[in-house]
């Protein structure tokens, strides 16, 4: 079984200003001179962490991260204004530009598959391959089975936490709920809001329980803006248009593809990937028996690792 490459740090930084009021911070990590590779992070709002430059051989791959708006190292932490799908597009199109890259690779889980999902059917000329983990199609009916009913009947005892904050007669419609807490004016209520919203993904995201899952999860910092942004996105379909992935999944037909996903995930369940693949039959599916959402399970980092290293093959 694969596991991570040993830690690497950056060899450079940027921050790059995009639209007022985001500033973008961007790291390049391993062979400035190897293939090109974008690590597109979850949320949307979750921001990188360090153990994410190490899905990737340093001496073959230029390992490029960035914090989307409004999260990690990203400015203003937890910014809604000007947040949206199409935004986060156009700045991984500037990134691109700035570090005159021609064509890269895509690696992302979570709502990192459905923005380079969304970036590869809007630029399938600038994108080399699509690494994808816990595919989240973004349809109603994903966001009512995590957020409404579905979720909540494998893991009724966390579900109980994730209620508290919202008022018995404000819940028929709990992302609306917290949305009006996330975003009110009284900073008690927003952070406990913000809190149980986060601990909620925290912990379900394993098949295992996973103490530094559930830590990075309960982070004040994190929470905040996963919370606030990952609210604001559904509350908006996430800025796309009914079942706009699978329309548009003939786009990719071109580009190689792998697409790993968890038989137990519960956060994005496994009918988002088993879809993706029926509408993108060339890319290559892999179940892993014994994994739930989360990168860190030994089984999706095998398979992840054994992807970026299969895709350098392809693309030598």
């Amino acid at each position: 079984m694969r596991i991570l490459y040993p830690p690497i740090k950056p060899y450079v930084t940027h921050s790059l200003k995009v639209d007022s009021p985001h500033t973008l911070y961007i790291e390049e990590c391993g062979n400035p001179q190897g293939i090109p590779i974008c690590f597109v992070h979850g949320g949307p709002g979750s921001g990188c962490e360090a153990y994410h430059r190490s899905f990737f051989d340093p001496d073959i791959y230029r390992i490029v991260l960035f914090d989307q708006r409004g999260c990690g190292r990203s400015a203003p932490h937890a910014e809604l204004g000007g947040n949206t799908t199409q935004a986060l597009v156009q700045d991984m199109e500037r990134i691109r530009e700035h570090l005159n890259i021609e064509r890269w690779v895509l690696f992302g889980g979570s709502w990192g598959s459905t923005l380079s999902l969304v970036y590869a059917q809007t630029h399938p000329d600038k994108v080399l391959g699509l690494i994808l983990r816990g595919i989240f199609l973004c349809r109603p009916e994903d966001i009512h089975w995590f957020y409404q009913e579905g979720a909540s009947r494998i893991f009724p005892d966390e579900w109980e936490e994730y209620l508290r904050p919202i008022p018995n007669g404000e819940r028929a419609d709990m992302v609306r709920a917290y949305y009006k807490y996330l975003t009110g004016k009284d900073e008690i209520k927003r952070m406990s809001a913000a809190k149980a919203w986060s601990q909620w993904e925290g912990r379900t995201a394993t098949l295992k329980p996973s103490k530094s899952v559930r830590e990075h999860f309960s982070d004040p910092y994190v929470a905040l803006s996963l919370a606030r942004i990952e609210c604001h996105y559904f509350i908006n379909d996430s800025f796309l248009e009914p079942n706009q992935i699978l329309r548009d999944a003939h786009r990719l037909k071109d580009i190689p593809g792998y697409i790993i996903h968890g038989r137990y995930d519960v956060v994005c369940p496994l009918d988002n990937a088993y879809a993706l693949h029926k509408a993108w039959p060339e890319a290559q599916l892999k179940i892993i028996a014994d994994a739930g959402h989360a990168a860190a399970e030994k089984g999706i980092t095998d398979a992840l690792v054994k992807a970026t290293d299969a895709m350098s093959q392809i693309l030598a």
